[in-house]
């Protein structure tokens, strides 16, 4: 077998997605806008079709709506929505920072191991809005895929990515982001070290640190 054939290109309605949810959740398409699906298209240089694929599967996610005859938008940051996704990630992430330490195998703990490492290294404080935004979202798909569960990892960053779009509208308004952020420091130690009680642990004040932080900022 092939790498290509291991590892087959993504079709162009995955691209698709991928992109517009990219700037769904970093608010690249503000809340509650109007979205042209031609301007995407050709924005994206890619056909309506799939511009198109990829909405159907946004309104799944939660970060477009469409209505009849009126089109389609991006879903508004509600931060009543907040609580519910608190709930649901207050139990699953932990069950994921869990799972990442009981059963990554050598080569994923050695990555996390790296990328504590890496994370240790940053300034928060000197970087852009959206590349801290991607360091958080790359830490916590990291952790989802290390857990080795597809629908677990699929169902985690469908409520991270609704989480994201919460943290970079208050980003701006928090004294203490990078304290925040390097809380994935100590998580990403516990995976590597393979002690699922303190990884659990972790990512749990993780979740309830950050629902405290956003209602702070209401």
């Amino acid at each position: 077998m092939t790498a290509s054939e291991e590892h087959p290109a993504p079709s162009m309605a995955e691209k698709a997605y991928l992109a517009i949810r990219d700037r769904l959740i970093m608010l690249d398409i503000p809340p509650m806008t109007a979205i042209d699906d031609a301007a995407l298209a050709r924005s994206l240089d890619i056909g309506r079709t799939p511009v198109r694929e990829a909405l159907k599967r946004l309104e799944i996610d939660r970060l477009v709506v469409s209505y009849p005859r009126r089109g389609t938008f991006a879903t508004a940051v509600d931060i009543t929505d907040l609580a519910y996704i608190s709930d649901i990630r207050m139990n699953l992430e932990p069950l994921a920072a869990r799972r990442a330490a009981e059963v990554a195998g050598e080569a994923e703990l050695e990555e996390i191991g790296e990328l504590v490492d890496h994370l240790d290294g940053l300034d928060f404080r000197s970087m852009e809005r959206d590349e801290i935004m991607r360091w958080d979202l790359h830490v916590h798909r990291t952790i989802y895929h290390a857990a080795g569960n597809p629908h677990l990892e699929d169902t985690l960053i469908r409520y991270d990515n609704l989480a994201t779009r919460i943290f970079c509208v208050f980003l701006d308004r928090m004294q203490d982001f990078d304290s925040h952020v390097m809380e994935h420091s100590a998580l990403l130690r516990a995976i590597a070290s393979e002690k699922p009680d303190k990884a659990e642990q972790l990512a749990r004040e993780h979740v309830l640190n950050f629902d405290k932080a956003m209602r702070s900022l209401v």
